[in-house]
């Protein structure tokens, strides 16, 4: 089995007549925690994007777990989303489905278990993500912002997942919650042994669960490495964003 887990290579694409990637490489190994940063319009949810097999790039190759994104199948795609989890940036739960019907929709879905039993596994997985026993029969709009993140997150868990991606996770939640939700990750990819992939803004995220950091400049990969071996490079945008944090804390991998 490789260890390497995402391969991208001289990814390209345009997006109304703008250039968003150009050329862009990078790979990730099995167990890593990344974080993958860089300014507004660098193009860090599109290349999660084309990475999922959601948006297709102009040019470039994608593996993913060892599969050719954009030479599978319909049903070999179908096979490789199983093997993944995501958790979109606004949550995208079902409004009109109870938490715990969220997070059993893919193993609805994807599985041929008995729903009750679908049920209890969904109970389980928001049991992970730290969601207390009462919340399962709400409606995802009688939830905070934080608890709907769990709710997300639980979900993108619900088949056992070998990778999970994750789209600006603490994003619209208080401090207190973010770094809740932060602990919450690096404690599950541990736990088990998960592949983490992370688009984020968020500095204290980075300070605390990342193992490396990719930041995305002019449709390329800029840097990668842990936080103090990036505030190496000479680069306006990196020093800006690093400056914006004191720089007490623990750098974790450092």
């Amino acid at each position: 089995m490789t260890d390497t887990v995402i391969d991208v290579r001289d990814v390209s694409i345009a997006l109304g007549g703008h250039s968003i990637h150009r050329g862009l490489s990078l790979s990730i190994k099995r167990g890593e925690v990344i974080a993958l940063i860089g300014g507004s319009g660098s193009g860090k949810s599109v290349l999660l994007r084309e990475i999922i097999g959601l948006m297709k790039p102009d040019a470039g190759h994608i593996d993913l777990l060892g599969q050719s994104v954009w030479d599978c199948t319909p049903d070999q795609m179908d096979a490789l989303r199983r093997r993944f989890g995501v958790l979109f940036q606004d949550g995208a739960l079902f409004s009109s489905l109870s938490v715990e019907d969220n997070v059993a929709t893919p193993l609805f879905e994807h599985t041929r278990l008995p729903h009750a039993l679908c049920r209890q596994l969904a109970r389980l997985k928001l049991d992970m993500a730290g969601l207390d026993p009462d919340a399962v029969h709400k409606q995802p709009s009688q939830l905070s912002g934080g608890m709907r993140k769990r709710v997300a997150l639980a979900r993108a868990l619900a088949l056992d997942p070998e990778l999970l991606f994750l789209d600006e996770p603490t994003s619209g939640l208080d401090p207190i919650s973010a770094r809740a939700f932060d602990v919450l990750i690096r404690l599950l990819a541990d736990s088990l042994g998960l592949t983490v992939f992370l688009v984020t803004h968020d500095l204290d995220t980075l300070f605390s669960i990342i193992d490396r950091v990719i930041v995305l400049s002019e449709g390329r990969v800029l840097g990668s490495g842990t936080v103090a071996e990036l505030k190496h490079i000479d680069d306006p945008w990196l020093r800006d964003y690093f400056a914006a944090r004191a720089p007490e804390g623990v750098v974790h991998g450092n």
